[in-house]
């Protein structure tokens, strides 16, 4: 989906979205153990996860990151691009059948220390399972384009 481009100056802290659900297979496990190369028995061995407490397979911590980065890219901004990710936490496990939303919330807008063209805005997501609980925190970072130094 395309909007409007925004600027730096057209965000404001507090403004918050959500994101439709996401249901995760054993499919996305499968794939995303190959392409990282990540095995851990915890990720790939149902019989042996059935003997630890979990009791089940639990999703690699990159691999939500992932999906959760996916779900709020529905928005194509022009002026703006991804910076990073901070904060990255995994704070409960996610297993094959849960479904995944993000609620994300902009908690700050500042001005580049270097550069006069951009800004940074910080956005603080929040992935939310089928039961209501918070199973990931992170920060998206997004360099924007500043709408003076562009002449608009």
């Amino acid at each position: 989906m395309r909007v409007e481009p925004r600027f730096l100056e057209d965000y404001e802290v507090g403004e918050s979205r959500q994101t439709l659900g996401r249901t995760v297979t054993e499919t996305d496990f499968v794939i995303h153990a190959g392409q990282t190369g990540d095995f851990f028995p915890h990720h790939v061995d149902a019989e042996w996860m059935k003997t630890q407490p979990a009791g089940q397979r639990i999703a690699h911590g990159t691999l939500i990151l992932s999906i959760a980065a996916g779900l709020t890219a529905s928005d194509v901004n022009p002026e703006a691009m991804s910076y990073g990710y901070d904060r990255v936490r995994f704070i409960k496990p996610v297993f094959i059948g849960d479904t995944i939303r993000a609620e994300t919330k902009i908690s700050d807008v500042s001005s580049h220390k270097s550069r006069q063209d951009v800004g940074i805005l910080l956005e603080d997501v929040s992935v939310i399972n089928q039961r209501g609980d918070v199973v990931m925190f992170f920060q998206h970072i997004y360099l924007v384009n500043k709408r003076e130094a562009h002449g608009i």
